[in-house]
């Protein structure tokens, strides 16, 4: 299906971004913020029995400990330096670099793959939770497949397809209602929108029946490109979102420090469907590069 090898090479590229940012985002987050990794880690039904058999510690003694809390939040800030080399890997990593790209691609994508489960155990193993992450951590395994791999194209799109598909579906079942929507989607809304309080519910109730609409339409062949488009703009706008609708010019810093890397991870979400776009009507490519410099005023 991909014939040219400079599309080949603009999808790469593409699927490396897109990876460069979540890890980047996720690298930043574990040195600077955190991450949920106490909740199985100090979870007594799952670790008590372990804990005190093995170490003969006290699970009082354990959850309450200093030293453990430190060592904990030190394994976390060493998790992002990981994510952060992963990042810098990401960018400059070249196809005969297979074991590099295995180490640090798919062993990326397999820690993010974990810290999805635990935000899901965090979120009483609600299954969307689980899975509004995929794009995020099935991005390194896309990038992986195109430089290192021989599987065809139309799998790799069908995984990217998937990837969108369980993304968007389970954002809308959040933003519909079915879980307990988050006051976070709510105040992004307000900080963003001049529209009352019940106005943002029913966008987002809106917004979420769109999402399972996307989830659907991408699959439809004669449609499938137009909901693409629709996932790529929303995707973008979202993980913009996470920043303008926080956005306070008094207390900048903390701003950007708190919500760039939300936004970043969430990129991918609209990269993910550019790259199915790119993939299947490359020719629009060169048509709207063409329109572009066509509009574009020439400076003497």
């Amino acid at each position: 299906m991909i014939q040219s090898f400079n599309l080949r090479q603009k999808l790469i590229a593409i699927l490396r971004l897109s990876t460069f940012l979540i890890f980047l985002g996720r690298a930043y987050q574990h040195i600077v913020w955190d991450a949920p990794y106490r909740a199985f880690l100090w979870d007594e039904g799952m670790l008590k029995n372990s804990i005190e058999t093995i170490f003969g510690v006290p699970w009082a003694d354990y959850v309450t400990s200093s030293s453990v809390d430190t060592t904990i939040s030190f394994s976390i800030k060493m998790i992002g330096v990981f994510y952060l080399l992963c990042a810098i890997v990401t960018l400059r990593i070249k196809p005969n670099m297979k074991k590099l790209g295995k180490f640090f691609l798919l062993g990326g994508s397999i820690g993010l793959f974990i810290l999805a489960f635990l935000y899901c155990k965090e979120k009483f193993f609600h299954v969307g939770q689980f899975f509004e992450y995929m794009i995020q951590f099935m991005s390194p395994v896309l990038l992986y497949m195109m430089m290192f791999t021989f599987v065809e194209f139309k799998k790799i799109r069908l995984i990217a397809l998937i990837a969108i598909a369980l993304t968007f579906s389970c954002h809308g079942l959040y933003a519909i209602g079915y879980y307990p929507r988050p006051g976070s989607f709510i105040d992004m809304t307000l900080g963003i929108l001049p529209i009352s309080e019940s106005s943002a519910h029913l966008l987002l109730k809106i917004a979420g029946i769109l999402d399972f609409v996307i989830a659907i339409a991408i699959f439809i062949p004669r449609i499938s490109y137009f909901a693409l488009i629709y996932a790529f703009i929303w995707g973008v706008l979202t993980a913009i979102a996470r920043l303008a609708g926080h956005f306070y010019v008094d207390f900048l810093w903390n701003t950007f420090s708190q919500w760039t890397w939300e936004m970043l991870i969430r990129l991918p979400h609209g990269f993910i469907p550019l790259f199915v776009m790119i993939a299947d009507r490359p020719n629009l490519l060169h048509f709207w590069k063409r329109l572009w410099f066509r509009k574009t005023p020439q400076i003497i």
